[in-house]
């Protein structure tokens, strides 16, 4: 299967607020944001990006747009990528929201969390991982198994994704930081997915391009395979 980087839209007007934005509309990137989404298009410049999939909200649409525009690509618009519908939550603030009873909840145990007016993080989970897993499995058939493609979320739907390929309950979900413009890495295969990258803020990113694949020797490790000791790196 391909290889989809999971990549947090840059620091947008809300971050840092104090106020749950949601999927209020017309939230842009501010201009550090710009600064950051400007400067991924020579943070990927080793990575043959094949596509990019994108949640359709603004602050998203205009953290690829630079890179898009670089590559010559169309972003594919996915809906079931958006943020959180957190319903009534909405447009609130942080520390008032910290005093409702849900807010424990969705600390201790979000799988149970369902926002009023809005929907749980269990439903999240479950739409993310299979638009994820949809996408990753279009773009392979289409560009092959050395495909690398782009996904761009939101801080909630990419923990959920990441707690599912860690194979993490997603009562552990709020363990996992994902931090504006980072990046994480996810190799998908046919028995498990591999997280190569979490929460990358400025590491080089060449290393995530998959190699040409040996031949398989008889009786040997299959595709999917981890190596019990741990991979050996490339060689050059």
């Amino acid at each position: 299967m391909a290889t989809v980087v999971l990549l947090r839209h840059a620091r947008s007007t809300a971050n840092g607020s104090g106020v749950l934005a949601g999927r209020s509309p017309g939230i842009e990137l501010d201009e550090t944001g710009r600064k950051q989404a400007d400067a991924l298009v020579a943070r990927l410049a080793d990575v043959p990006v094949a596509e990019i999939v994108c949640s359709p909200l603004l602050r998203c649409e205009m953290t690829v747009a630079p890179l898009a525009a670089a590559r010559g690509l169309t972003p594919v618009t996915e809906p079931d990528l958006s943020e959180v519908d957190y319903g009534e939550w909405t447009n609130r603030e942080l520390k008032t929201l910290a005093k409702e009873q849900l807010w424990s909840v969705v600390q201790q145990h979000p799988s149970a969390a369902v926002f009023p007016g809005g929907e749980g993080l269990a439903q999240v989970q479950t739409r993310a991982v299979a638009a994820v897993r949809a996408h990753d499995a279009r773009i392979t058939a289409a560009h092959g198994s050395e495909a690398v493609w782009l996904l761009c979320s939101h801080g909630d739907v990419l923990k959920s994704v990441l707690a599912d390929a860690l194979g993490q309950h997603l009562d552990t979900f709020q363990r996992i930081v994902v931090n504006p413009a980072s990046v994480s890495v996810v190799q998908y295969t046919e028995t498990r997915p591999f997280v190569l990258r979490m929460n990358d803020n400025g590491g080089e990113l060449a290393s995530i391009v998959p190699t040409k694949p040996q031949p398989a020797e008889p009786d040997g490790p299959r595709p999917g395979d981890a190596v019990p000791g741990g991979v050996t790196g490339a060689t050059s």
